[in-house]
């Protein structure tokens, strides 16, 4: 681990003390976990502190753990994961929290610390089912409004339940159910029989 990256971990260790549930560097990229509780309050820090300045969140998304480790996954299913960037101390972290509950998913919102975080929090929302309590605008920004599910969970079908389309008739979008027959897609390679001999052009 280079010196830049110990001294990051060791500031990290000193501000946030036993609100890091677990750390980890791996290929040159530290990431942290920390429980739901404290997640608010530890992102003001990674943000305000003197020797921390996460002045930037540049990504948040969610996760489906389910399948994770060829379904070996033991843990609680769904997390919100920030990427965060220090322009003055030029790093990087990675910031995991995960939902306490795998029936209902409420995660504080970080919109008021980094504003970045609105039309992600809204993503993690339409396409994983994350509520983020105390955003501005939780809504839908990629499907429909009258979506029913969540279609990155692991356990959505590719398919989908719906399909919509224009009604001429009604002069309206209508929902059904899916009509297309759900199947596997083998890609296949036709060659010549001489493909490959030598002395063939």
């Amino acid at each position: 681990m280079s010196a830049r990256l110990e001294t990051l971990c060791q500031n990290l260790q000193n501000t946030l003390g036993e609100r890091i549930r677990d750390i980890k560097t791996v290929a040159g990229e530290v990431t942290i976990e920390v429980a739901a509780e404290h997640y608010l309050d530890a992102a003001r820090l990674l943000r305000d502190h003197p020797d921390l300045r996460f002045e930037q969140l540049i990504d948040l998304t969610g996760v489906d753990y389910s399948a994770w480790g060829e379904g070996a996954w033991q843990g609680l299913r769904f997390a919100a994961v920030c990427h965060l960037t220090s322009v003055s101390k030029n790093w990087r972290l990675r910031l995991r929290v995960f939902a306490p509950d795998d029936g209902f998913l409420v995660l504080p919102s970080v919109v008021g610390l980094w504003n970045s975080a609105n039309w992600y929090e809204r993503e993690a929302f339409d396409l994983y089912g994350i509520l983020f309590e105390g955003h501005p605008d939780l809504r839908r920004i990629l499907s429909d409004y009258g979506f029913v599910g969540h279609p990155f969970r692991k356990d959505f079908p590719i398919s989908g339940y719906v399909e919509m389309r224009y009604d001429p008739e009604q002069k309206r979008v209508v929902y059904q159910p899916v009509s297309i027959e759900p199947r596997e897609n083998t890609p296949r390679i036709v060659r010549e029989d001489s493909y490959g001999d030598v002395g063939h052009g």
